[in-house]
């Protein structure tokens, strides 16, 4: 039965070195490998949203000055998502207004923090996270 499958063979090289075999070996190897490797690595991650960085600062702490606020609510009003455009620019036009705010219990900064925080998180990007 060996016999029938050696005559559908090609028949082998005989003629080259055994370097050169080996070489020939290497490079049919390293090939695909190589190949897998560059298409591999030209995958790239789908652009940042710029609603998902601003979810990043540390909104609910003393970190953030006032000023920033507006750069802040600016990349929240980038964002492709409509929720989270809308989510992000209120608690940042209240963060805007809070200097200037009398008679309030805080329980708006609550509420506008609590539906930006789970906004957030529903586009997988949890505030005060940096990964």
């Amino acid at each position: 039965m060996s016999d029938r499958f050696a005559a559908h063979r090609p028949p082998t090289i005989t003629s080259l070195s055994t370097r050169t075999r080996r070489l020939a070996i290497g490079a049919a190897a390293a090939v695909p490998a190589l190949l897998i490797c560059v298409l591999g690595g030209t995958h790239s991650d789908p652009p940042h949203d710029s609603g998902l960085v601003a979810c990043r600062y540390p909104l609910t702490t003393q970190d953030v000055p006032a000023t920033a606020y507006s750069k802040i609510r600016a990349e929240f009003a980038g964002s492709r998502w409509p929720d989270l455009r809308t989510a992000g620019t209120a608690y940042a036009d209240l963060a805007i207004a809070l200097p200037t705010a009398r008679g309030t219990d805080g329980y708006q900064t609550v509420w506008f923090y609590q539906r930006l925080s789970a906004t957030c998180a529903k586009h997988g990007q949890p505030p005060n996270s940096s990964t």
